[in-house]
This record gives C-alpha cells, structure tokens and sequence, in this order.
C-alpha cells in the first residue's frame, strides 16, 4: 500500500523564500560588510607598521655610518712607548654606537608594533560591536595595579633609553656613577655594566643613577701642578714648562692627543713647602691621564736640567751637647 505526500502549499513556500531574502538583506551588513572592514583595517595597520619599521630602519642605518672626524681620527700611528700608553681600540666607538643604535631601533620597532596591536585591536572590536568602555575602564584599573607594583622597573627602563637617545654615556667611555667609577662595558634599557680601576664589574640599575661625569666626551684637560722652591725664580719655571709642553705637542706620538699647546696658568698655591704652579692642556678624551704622566716625567727631567729644586718637607733639630752651644742639625722627613 503506497502512501503519497500532499504536494508543497505555495504559500508556504513563498513565505519561507521571502523571510530568507529578508534575513539575507538584513544581514548583508554583518555577513560582508563587517569582515571587509576588519581585513581593511589589518591590512592598513600592517602597511603602517612596515612604512614605520623602513623609517625606523633608515635611522639605524645613518646612525651607524662614521663621521667624517672620526674617519680622520682613525688614522694609524707611529707605535712607541708614548703611543702605547695613549693608544686606544678605536672599535669601541663602532661598537657603541652600534649598540645605542640597534637598541633604540628594536625598542621603537616593539613600541610602534604594540601601538598598533593596541589600535587594531580596538577597531575590530569596535566593528564587531563590543562595548570598549568596560573593557579600557578594566585595563586602566589592571594598569594601574601594575604600574604601582613595577615603578622601580619603568623607571629604569625610561632612564636607560633616556640615557641612549641622549647619548650620555656609551661602551668604552669612563664614567662617575657616584661609587662606580671606571669604564662602561655595556648599557642596556635596565642596568650599566661599569668595571672599575681594581677590576671589578658593577651593576648599576639606570633608574638609581642622578648624575654621570663623562671624561669621554668631546674634548678633555691634562692638568699638571708643579711644586718649586720658594726661592725659585718663578719666570724660568714658566720658561721651561711652556718650552716642555710645546716639545711634547711637536713629537709625533703625541701631536694628536694634545688639541692646544699647553699653557702655564701661573701659581695656584702659596705652601708650607713650596710654590705651587699649574701647567694645563685640551687632550683628546680618554688621553688626558696618559699625557699628564708623560707631562709629569719631562717636567721633572726639564726642571733637573735648570737646577730648580722640587721642594720636600724639611725639619730642623737643635742638638745641644754639654759644654758646647747648640748647632742647628737639618734632617729630611
């Protein structure tokens, strides 16, 4: 026995045909136009994110290309004792400024990455129809716990990438930290790597440092006092200081440390033991200490050669003997 179904009502048909086309037209909106708009906005913040990295990347690059001075700096010398005490890697300044370059490249690159990260996906969520309100209020309160929980951590990474874009020290200069005194071995966004004169390696956090002295910038001064006899006559010292600094910015180790001719700036103190004459001098940084010991040893020899005297603390005794009157016996110490 055969059972036929009862054909289709048509006006069944017609209405479920015109509540599809009326869903369909209703929600055209939501099933193209919102992904469009949401690969639209990706595909923006990703060309954004690579014209930013290419700028980014151009500013590296001219960071690291040396200048013209240094370039003239870097010619080769005459290798002698002097030489060798003035000479100095002059890779180290490659090396910083590469690292200061690449450093704050990688750290714009992150911070214009998370930018965008942050933007896009703010725009998605605003496109799909989620309240950003309550979302930004819980992220505010989330960052705040956060920033009262890590202040010692944000301060150091803020002073570490303050201390690169200002170039205030980098790898290879000698630096005062306040207790770190000595020779920068690396600076990075949370802590500086100092060795000192013993050879002792110091952590600093950035965030702990107020105030840096840089003996490596841009120029320094070989400062030399002299000590002389109260009785010396005061103009032969200036004569033979002078003639000795201009003796040692003519030798050719040495013509490139000294930036001046070394000039006398006359009596610094009136002591006990002697006069106190100052001798001083522009160096290239970092050379100072090596032109102040050769300055120390010529002057010494020149003074030698004059017969002025270098004073020493002097003592004197009076011995009295029985039945003789007391002679005065001078004694050194």
């Amino acid at each position: 026995m055969s059972h036929t179904s009862p054909p289709a009502d048509p006006v069944t048909t017609t209405q479920l045909a015109a509540s599809w086309s009326d869903w369909a037209g209703d929600h055209t909106a939501a099933l193209i136009g919102i992904p469009l708009r949401i690969a639209v906005i990706v595909v923006i913040l990703l060309v954004v994110r690579a014209v930013a990295k290419r700028a980014i990347t151009r500013v590296v690059q001219r960071v690291l290309e040396p200048s013209a001075g240094e370039t003239e700096r870097s010619r080769p010398r005459r290798q002698a004792r002097g030489a060798a005490v003035l000479h100095r890697d002059r890779s180290r300044v490659r090396q910083r400024r590469e690292q200061r370059a690449r450093t704050i490249g990688s750290v714009l690159s992150s911070a214009v990455t998370i930018v965008l990260f942050m933007v896009g996906v703010a725009m998605v969520l605003d496109q799909i129809g989620i309240a950003l309100g309550p979302l930004l209020a819980s992220a505010g309160v989330v960052g705040l716990a956060i920033g009262f929980g890590a202040q010692s951590l944000v301060a150091d990474y803020l002073s570490g990438l303050l201390i690169m874009v200002e170039d205030q020290y980098g790898v290879g200069d000698s630096v005062d930290l306040g207790e770190a005194v000595g020779e920068v071995e690396h600076v990075g966004l949370r802590l500086t790597h100092v060795r000192d004169l013993n050879g002792g390696l110091w952590h600093i956090r950035n965030g702990e440092i107020l105030r840096v002295r840089n003996d490596s910038q841009e120029w320094a001064r070989a400062v030399l006092d002299v000590a002389v006899a109260h009785d010396a006559d005061l103009d032969t010292v200036y004569r033979v200081l002078e003639a000795t600094g201009r003796a040692l910015r003519e030798e050719p180790d040495f013509a490139d440390a000294l930036l001046e001719d070394p000039a006398v700036w006359g009596v610094q103190s009136l002591d006990a033991d002697g006069v106190l004459v100052r001798l001083a001098v522009k160096t290239v940084p970092l050379q100072q200490w090596g032109v102040t010991r050769e300055l120390r040893r010529r002057v010494k020899e020149a003074l030698d050669e004059e017969g002025i005297e270098i004073p020493f603390p002097r003592r004197t005794v009076w011995v009295r003997t029985d039945g003789r009157e007391a002679e005065p016996d001078a004694l050194t110490g």
